[in-house]
């Protein structure tokens, strides 16, 4: 089954389901028809949600790979976040907690985090572990294809 996330419309506050494939589009409300911007945070991801976004995203993504434990991690996702926000429409950004999901980290050789992969059009870009700046990991997906600001 593919992925949809759900969307709250800031007009009406109906509920509006966004598959993979639109998450970066600027839609409509189904009920009230007013527009909806595209995602503008990281998505909390597994096994099933990532595939489904790495291969049905129009856009680069960006995966931090990530755990609680990490210091350097938990220092990071404030500037993840405002990453999502300044990509909004040309990238997403996903988080894969590596304790929760191993499987993933097994997948794509995470050995330490934080670690950062970027995806464009449904195979591995790059991928590098250590902090980087938001400047770095917004260089990085213009370098994928993301339209530059």
């Amino acid at each position: 089954m593919a992925f949809t996330t759900l969307h709250r419309c800031p007009s009406c506050r109906a509920s509006n389901r966004v598959p993979a494939a639109h998450l970066a589009d600027t839609g409509r409300c189904g009920a009230c028809k007013a527009p909806l911007s595209p995602r503008g945070e990281p998505i909390e991801a597994d096994s099933a949600i990532l595939e489904s976004v790495v291969q049905g995203a129009k856009v680069p993504i960006l995966v931090d790979f990530w755990a609680t434990w990490c210091g350097p991690c938990r220092l990071a996702a404030p500037e993840i976040e405002a990453l999502a926000k300044d990509m909004a429409g040309r990238a997403l950004v996903l988080k894969v907690d590596i304790d929760a999901h191993p499987d993933l980290a097994v997948r794509y050789q995470v050995r330490s985090v934080p670690n950062f992969a970027v995806f464009r059009g449904g195979t591995l870009f790059l991928q590098r572990s250590g902090v980087a700046t938001r400047w770095e990991l917004s260089r990085w997906l213009e370098q994928a294809g993301a339209r530059p600001v």
